[in-house]
């Protein structure tokens, strides 16, 4: 670490401590993290809470809506002007339009600032009279999060890790042939490297999506800026017995180390370190659609992301100089409108067994934890179907080419076992059952005033994160 590091250290410090000051002493601020993996709806969830929030007539499990303690909620300037703005407007109105679609998927860090203005009732509410809460969204990729279980690894170490996992996943053969053929204790050759990468980088796009998840470098699904740079210019190879400074596999090792010293750690210094709420959003439906092995990669998956959380509580003092701890952090299936409401129960239970290990760690280090099934923006009616002498419990919408139709998953277990122990197995298939997906379009909507946008939890789910602080 050099002088200038060091400087911009104590200067970060000294900024972090007056910005803590300000908030804890004036206008507290809530930094509420949002992340998961492909698909699992950050983009929605945030639009949609965004909106219920400024728009209360669907927040009745929201305690300071429900009461009218919530006076007003407003947009502000985000305290980062170097931080991309989410851009709220444009989602809400890709989702609630005369044809709404789906709006585009998180690609980068983003962050938006909503104002509530809360009066608390009794006594003390009156002497202390109102009070400014800013509530700090930042939204990550999911991708870019499983990159911080690389930071206490070595290039050996992930090599072998990764090329031990990876057989049978698309595009892993082109890849595992290239590396076997290739002498990494030769001297470097940059054709050879930059081959090495794309064949790696083009396995890692085809296995996310085809619902695999445990996929690093998460740089190289979401290069951003950093397309084609010496920093996302490596793979996977094994260790030769011998190899010089000049040769590949410590050319390899250079970069690997390069990235997690450039990428990685910036990334958690300047964001994520500092949350101290979280929600972590997961397609629970979508894994167990594509089998035992999506189901068990995505449980390996999560448990590493939520390795990296410091979960705990925060004391005053700590608070004031800056050192946050996650104090709270929910664990939410999405897509529940997929589900006809009796299943509701049996996805959640699927949901907190998947994610035992990490909870349970979490709730140790002193961090409150919940687990729920959630839609932020409802795209389905339930509805009963008569079927081969049975009604079905099934959930009717508009799909993306425009055609209605009524669906029936398969029944979801009630024991999770059933589900986790082949995902565990390495099954190939489900023993009995197949549980089908479909993919809806946003329904169109007709609001009230005060109405936000229909959905399923979303009250509950905010109550949770952020109820304790209006």
């Amino acid at each position: 670490m050099g002088i200038g590091d060091i400087a911009d250290g104590l200067a970060r410090q000294v900024e972090n401590l007056g910005a803590s000051v300000s908030e804890a002493l004036f206008e507290p601020v809530i930094r509420l993290g949002v992340t998961g993996l492909s698909r699992a709806g950050k983009t929605v969830f945030i639009t949609s809470l965004v909106a219920n929030l400024m728009n209360r007539g669907r927040m009745p499990q929201l305690h300071a809506a429900a009461t009218g303690a919530i006076r007003a909620a407003y947009l502000r300037p985000q305290p980062d002007p170097t931080v991309p703005r989410f851009d709220f407007e444009s989602h809400l109105s890709a989702l609630t339009g005369p044809e709404p679609y789906w709006p585009e998927s998180t690609r980068a860090v983003s962050e938006l600032r909503l104002s509530f203005r809360v009066q608390h009732g009794g006594m003390l509410g009156t002497l202390r009279g109102p009070q400014t809460v800013h509530l700090d969204i930042v939204d990550y990729p999911g991708e870019w999060l499983l990159d911080l279980g690389l930071m206490d690894k070595s290039y050996e170490a992930w090599s072998a890790e990764v090329l031990g996992r990876i057989e049978g996943r698309p595009g892993a053969a082109d890849y595992l042939a290239l590396a076997s053929a290739t002498d990494a204790a030769a001297q470097l050759d940059e054709p050879v490297a930059k081959r090495l990468a794309e064949v790696f980088a083009a396995h890692l796009v085809q296995s996310r999506e085809s619902g695999w998840w445990d996929c690093t470098p998460g740089r190289f699904l979401l290069p951003g800026e950093l397309a084609g740079s010496p920093v996302l210019t490596f793979a996977p190879l094994r260790r030769p017995a011998e190899a010089s400074r000049s040769s590949l596999w410590r050319e390899m090792e250079r970069r690997f180390e390069s990235y997690k010293s450039r990428v990685i750690r910036p990334f958690f210094r300047d964001h994520f370190a500092r949350i101290d709420r979280q929600v972590v959003l997961v397609d629970a439906l979508g894994a167990i659609h594509s089998g035992p092995r999506a189901v068990e990669d995505m449980r390996r998956a999560m448990a590493e992301i939520l390795s990296a959380f410091r979960p705990g509580r925060a004391g005053w003092l700590s608070g004031l100089l800056g050192g946050r701890r996650v104090e709270r952090i929910l664990f939410a299936a999405t897509k529940a409108d997929h589900l006809h409401h009796t299943q509701h129960p049996r996805l959640t239970a699927i949901m907190e067994a998947m994610l035992r290990e990490a909870r349970d760690r979490a709730d140790f280090a002193g961090a409150r934890t919940a687990a729920m099934s959630i839609a932020a923006l409802r795209a389905t009616v339930e509805e009963e179907v008569a079927h081969g002498g049975e009604i079905l419990p099934c959930v009717r919408g508009t799909l993306t080419d425009g055609k209605r139709a009524a669906f029936y998953p398969g029944e979801l277990p009630e024991d999770p076992a059933v589900i986790l122990s082949r995902a565990r197995a390495g099954a190939e298939r489900w023993l009995d059952a197949d549980f089908a997906a479909m993919t809806f379009a946003p329904a169109k909507l007709t609001l009230k005033p005060g109405e936000g946008p229909p959905h399923i939890r979303l009250d509950k789910a905010a109550e949770f994160l952020i109820g304790d602080r209006l």
